[in-house]
């Protein structure tokens, strides 16, 4: 993190044309939020329905962000998961697609041990 994060950030809606990512719609909104006054951009939390893609799918919605926000805001990558796994590479992922910070949730549904 460069510096303390201020203001609002959206968390973004992942929009899907027959049933795949619409990357192109994807990149149009993040930067409609931009243009508009967003202080931050958030990819893949829950509200983008990131509990049913892949990695390799929510790696996309990152890389996405974070090319098309071009360092104007800050992307939290939503890198949150059931799976420790998935969720180890996906902050791996963040980071190296140069993120601002990874967002993650605590298990769900699973007793932790």
């Amino acid at each position: 993190m460069r510096a303390p994060f201020h203001g609002s950030f959206t968390a973004l809606l992942t929009p899907f044309t027959d049933g795949r990512i619409d990357e192109k719609a994807f990149a149009s909104f993040v930067a409609w939020q931009i243009a508009e006054g967003i202080h931050g951009i958030v990819p893949c939390g829950t509200t983008g329905e990131c509990p049913t893609l892949s990695a390799e799918e929510q790696g996309r919605l990152i890389e996405i962000a974070i090319a098309t926000s071009k360092g104007r805001v800050p992307v939290i990558a939503g890198c949150g998961s059931n799976d420790t796994a998935k969720a180890i590479y996906l902050t791996q992922q963040a980071e190296k697609l140069g993120a601002s910070a990874a967002l993650h949730v605590v298990p769900y549904y699973n007793k932790p041990t």
